[in-house]
Parts: structure tokens; C-alpha cells; sequence
């Protein structure tokens, strides 16, 4: 099978538009400052890390496809163009995997809101925006050289399917390159939600993408050398026991190799995946302490900084944990060099032995 390259890295979070914000504050290792959401009804405000306002203003705003769309979309095309920065000149035929979980909270709240106090006035130009489609939508027109668009849906894990189709779009010869990006916007039903499953977490909002391709020249040496299998939750099989499989399918690791895992510091939504990887051999870092549960987003925060921790040269390898939030947990592996690219591997496999062990 044909190798997998990641060519370019986009990032917009709490710490700013762009992957140099997102890696000082990872660098800095201090979590954010909490910013507030009003609730309606509630006399104190939902805690929240929100993404500040780009300066400049991104050129790209002023399409005509931008003039009404939602924040996501901002964040989803801001991180896949500075993914493609490096990219000269874009090749005739992209491929584009958008994933989310909420999708564009903030025109669904005001559509739904006009609807409910007036339905026969209710402004039908809201509606375009409440749908999950419009981010990849809007991007593909920007770009306007893209052969393959989908949005795929689910919990953070989808992030990494998202990964593996692209991979199975690259290597089947049906796109050049390959943009797989995963976003999610603030609003209070978002964050009020999030608060009944755990009073402790703080929401983030924003976007990461990574660019995938069969050529290493502009890659900075990272290479996708393993995604395991899809561990999804059943009555007979536990998130817990989800993390342990999926865990099972990847390398034990060493000393020189990052764990980027989504561990926010909630002791009850943290215990399946810390206790999954307890033991691990080398240093460990976890965005979700610094920029807040950002759900698909956050899949996609891990994803930038564990690449770009390669790409600095900082370690050998990196580990990917993505224990979603209720459907899935999948895990994917990264190295500066090595094996072939090996999808869903047990640990077994001589392809992932020999990228990894």
C-alpha cells in the first residue's frame, strides 16, 4: 500500500488563528483563560475557552460564499488554507473530509429561536447555515478545485475515520491531495449541554486540518504509519474496555515517542482512556488541559500538535488516543520515518513491528 504523508498542518483555537499560537500554548503548558457564556434564564454564565478575533481579518471572508457564514466555517476554512500554505502550485484535484459532532450551533439556536416566536417569518437565509453540510460546502467553493467533499458525523473518534478515508482516497488514485479537517463553534447550548455530563468542563471552540499525501518532499519527515481499528461501545463492550482494545492495537512505545491523548483533567470522563494508557513509556501531552473540551476540534488539535512535535524533530514517533465521547475509540500513529502505511494493524502485524517495535 502506498505510504501517507502529512504535507500540511492548519490549526484555529483558544490560543489564536493558526498552528504557531496553538504551539506556544501547548509550549507554555498553562491552560487558557476562561472566558463566559451567557445562558439564557441562568444567572451565572457557562465557562468556556473562546477563539478570539482574528487581526487582520482574513482575506478569504470577503468571498461571497463567507458573507453570511458561520463561525465554524471561518475556523474550518482558516485551517485548511494555512494547511495548504505550503502548497505551490494546488494540484487539480482535492479532496476534502469535514468532520464535526454539533456542526454550526450558533445559526441553529437563531434559526430554530425565529421559528418558535414567528414561523411564517422566520428568515429562510438562516436556514442554509443550520446545515451540516455548509462548512465543506462553502470550503469547496473557495478552493474551487476540489473532486471529492463529505462530511462525516459522529463523536471526536470520526476524526480519525476521516483520516483513513482520505488515506483510502490517496492510495485508490482518486485525489492528489487530501484535506481532513474537524471543527466545532461556542454557543451556550453547546457549553450547557456539556455542563450536564460534567460541571467541571470547560468547552473550546475552533478547528485543526491536516493535509495528506503520497509525497514526502514537503512533509518535514511525518509520515501516518498506523490507524487502528474503530473500537465502537456496545452493551458489551464499555468505553473502558473500548480504550484497552483499541490501546492493544498500537506499539507499546519508547522513551523518545509523544502520547498525545485527550485526557482535560474531568477525573469521571478521563478514567477509560487514563487507565488505557497507563505505563506509557515517554512523554505525554494533552491539549484539552490547555484549550478546553473542544470535541471535534479537539481530535483535530491533537492531531496538528502531535505532527508538528514531529516535525520540530522534538521526538521519534507520536501516539494518537482518540476516546470519543460516546460512540468509538480509535488511535493512530505517526513517525518521522519508517514502514509502509498500515491501516487498522494488530499489534502483530509486521508492518506496524516494524514501524514501531
Amino acid at each position: 500500500m502506498n505510504r501517507v504523508f502529512v504535507i500540511g498542518l492548519g490549526a484555529v483555537s483558544p490560543a489564536g488563528w493558526g498552528v504557531p499560537a496553538l504551539r506556544a500554548a501547548l509550549d507554555a503548558g498553562e491552560p487558557l483563560p476562561i472566558g463566559r457564556i451567557e445562558r439564557p434564564g441562568w444567572d451565572r454564565p457557562l465557562n468556556a475557552r473562546l477563539v478570539p478575533e482574528p487581526s487582520p481579518r482574513p482575506a478569504f471572508l470577503a468571498h461571497a460564499r463567507f458573507r453570511r457564514a458561520s463561525p465554524l466555517t471561518h475556523y474550518v476554512a482558516a485551517a485548511a488554507l494555512e494547511a495548504l500554505g505550503g502548497v505551490q502550485p494546488l494540484p487539480p484535484r482535492l479532496g476534502l473530509v469535514v468532520c464535526l459532532q454539533i456542526g454550526c450551533v450558533q445559526y441553529s439556536h437563531r434559526f430554530y429561536k425565529e421559528v418558535l416566536e414567528s414561523p411564517a417569518a422566520a428568515s429562510p437565509i438562516l436556514f442554509p447555515e443550520t446545515v451540516f453540510a455548509a462548512p465543506a460546502s462553502h470550503l469547496a467553493a473557495l478552493l474551487g478545485n476540489v473532486s471529492l467533499v463529505t462530511t462525516l458525523l459522529g463523536d471526536p473518534a470520526v476524526f480519525l475515520q476521516g483520516a483513513a478515508l482520505a488515506a483510502d482516497w490517496l492510495t485508490e488514485g482518486r485525489v492528489d491531495l487530501a484535506l481532513v479537517a474537524g471543527a466545532e463553534e461556542a454557543n451556550w447550548l453547546r457549553s450547557d449541554a456539556i455542563w450536564h455530563f460534567d460541571h467541571g468542563c470547560v468547552t473550546g471552540a475552533g478547528a485543526g486540518c491536516v493535509c495528506l499525501g503520497l509525497e514526502a518532499g514537503a512533509s518535514g519527515g511525518v509520515e501516518l504509519s498506523a490507524l487502528t481499528g474503530a473500537q465502537t461501545y456496545m452493551s458489551s463492550i464499555s468505553r473502558g474496555r473500548a480504550a484497552q482494545l483499541m490501546r492493544s492495537q498500537l506499539p507499546a512505545g519508547s522513551a523518545t515517542e509523544l502520547l498525545c491523548d485527550g485526557l482535560q483533567g474531568c477525573r469521571r470522563l478521563d478514567a477509560p482512556e487514563r487507565a488505557a494508557w497507563q505505563g506509557w513509556p515517554g512523554p505525554r501531552l494533552s491539549p484539552k488541559r490547555v484549550l478546553g473540551e473542544g470535541l471535534m476540534a479537539a481530535s483535530g488539535w491533537q492531531c496538528v500538535a502531535a505532527c508538528d512535535a514531529l516535525a520540530r524533530g522534538d521526538f521519534t514517533g507520536a501516539t494518537l488516543s482518540v476516546v470519543g465521547c460516546n460512540q468509538q475509540a480509535i488511535g493512530a500513529r505517526f513517525v518521522r520515518s519508517g514502514g509502509p502505511f498500515c491501516l487498522s494493524c494488530s499489534p502483530e502485524s509486521p508492518k506496524l513491528s516494524a514501524a514501531g517495535r
